[in-house]
């Protein structure tokens, strides 16, 4: 019998997507986004193999990335990883680990959030958040994207930004769910005393935390306005957040736009975030 948790993953997943695959996206360079469900060697993943595999899960990302004009193909693939929990992008391919998803539902809250987020909300927001996230490494290499700053902060970026374009239902549960597992995380980092650790190439979950909601906050004050409310997201940073989404929306057009098919991406993606021409100059700190 498939556990309740498992099934829960692949149906939201899909109900979270919106799985319905457009025909032109079936049609838009049909090996330029190749996925692959690798089976479990571990077999306590399998139920989360068949159930994922069954919904199409892989086929709904490779829909999301079909209007990306690439120079090669990228290959999307779920794997087993030998008890490592992780996510990468290596050599024009995107690997998630069963191990990760194994973690999304052990870390999913088990009571609605102050803010509405649901336990489904916690499962969603990280899985697409991570496929978009390794989806961000791989646009930068293969379209050499230039960046300032840390890969992956801008993959981090990449990937709220394209949540926003969801449909504003559904980008409040993918955010608030992608900023829960942040918050989670946060609190296994603290129990961490090495120094080290602020080393690592991410940033650190809490800053990722505020990030990812300054992002939505700037782009929609009025849909997030409830995570400053609520002090999730300090006024002193809410106050900038325009000026930060602006910055993430620029810069996607300006340098990733001119590689998208936009037909098929209006097909793709519920456009409703308002258009940037110039982005507004932060406010100095003080």
């Amino acid at each position: 019998m498939t556990p309740p948790n498992v099934a829960a993953l692949a149906s939201l997943v899909c109900l979270a997507l919106g799985f319905a695959p457009h025909a032109n996206a079936a049609q838009h360079s049909p090996q330029q986004i190749r996925v692959e469900y690798v089976p479990p060697k571990n077999p306590a993943h399998q139920a989360i193999y068949d159930e994922i595999k069954q919904a199409q899960a892989l086929e709904r990302i490779q829909e999301l990335l079909s209007p990306l004009r690439l120079p090669r193909p990228l290959l999307v693939k779920l794997t087993g990883c030998d008890g490592e929990s992780n996510a990468w992008y290596d050599e024009d391919t995107i690997t998630v680990c069963y191990e990760f998803l194994a973690d999304i539902l052990k870390n999913a809250t088990e009571q609605t959030l102050p803010t509405g987020t649901t336990r489904r909300d916690t499962i969603i927001g990280p899985l697409v958040d991570v496929f978009l996230h390794e989806s961000g490494h791989a646009v930068f290499d293969l379209l050499k994207i230039p960046l300032f700053g840390r890969e992956e902060d801008a993959a981090d970026q990449f990937s709220a930004y394209i949540m926003l374009h969801f449909g504003k239902e559904d980008a409040r549960r993918l955010i608030e769910g992608a900023a829960y597992q942040y918050k989670a995380d946060q609190q296994k980092w603290q129990g961490s005393t090495a120094t080290t650790k602020f080393a690592n190439v991410h940033g650190t979950p809490a800053q990722r935390f505020y990030n990812v909601l300054c992002i939505a906050y700037g782009a929609d004050q009025t849909l997030f306005a409830d995570v400053v409310k609520k002090g999730y997201l300090p006024e002193d940073r809410a106050d900038g957040c325009d000026g930060e989404y602006e910055q993430v929306a620029y810069a996607f057009k300006t340098l990733i736009g001119p590689h998208l098919d936009e037909a098929l991406a209006s097909k793709v993606l519920k456009t409703w975030m308002r258009e940037v021409d110039t982005p507004q100059r932060r406010p100095p700190n003080r």
